[in-house]
């Protein structure tokens, strides 16, 4: 029997991910890993570079739990490539060994599902870019970490149902292929 799929919602802050990872774990009633980030930020109030290594390894940690209890994927509404992406546009550098697990992870996942910036921006204490010209920066520095990696991964764009529609068939695909 093949391991479980990991699937990966990625994409800059205000997209959708929470929602749409929600969703899709409930329509293929498989395990949800929520964002560590969020819950660290939440209980702490900030997230300095020296959390950065406590972040990526929970995340990995509670993925591979997630895996344990999976038959045939799981979806994580966020993963640590995530993080170094967040680190290194916010503290300017990534602690290498995060780097490094980080880069080696990434493989791991069957697909990504890259969430565009044509939603309307929601306010959010955690959140740091609302222009639309941070926010196509952004854009960028995601979708170039999937490209520059050759990661699977598909756009997901439009409004909140076709979102959610294009998610579905994403995965369907994908465990149909496997």
């Amino acid at each position: 029997m093949n391991p479980p799929l990991r699937i990966a919602v990625f994409g800059p802050e205000s997209t959708g991910k929470t929602t749409l990872a929600a969703k899709l774990a409930v329509h293929f009633s498989v395990p949800l890993v929520l964002e560590y980030a969020r819950e660290f930020w939440d209980q702490e109030g900030v997230i300095t570079l020296e959390d950065i290594p406590v972040i990526a390894r929970e995340q990995w940690r509670r993925e591979d739990a997630a895996l344990q209890q999976a038959s045939r994927l799981i979806i994580c509404d966020t993963e640590a490539l995530t993080t170094m992406l967040w680190s290194d546009l916010l503290y300017g550098t990534c602690p290498d060994d995060i780097r490094r697990g980080v880069e080696a992870r990434a493989k791991n996942y069957a697909l990504y599902l890259l969430l565009d910036i044509d939603v309307p921006w929601a306010a959010d204490p955690q959140r740091c870019f609302p222009d639309e010209e941070d926010r196509q920066k952004c854009m960028k520095v995601w979708h170039g970490a999937l490209e520059r990696r050759r990661l699977p991964y598909v756009w997901i764009r439009g409004n909140w149902a076709q979102r959610e529609q294009t998610g579905i068939a994403a995965v369907t695909a994908i465990l149909t292929h496997t």
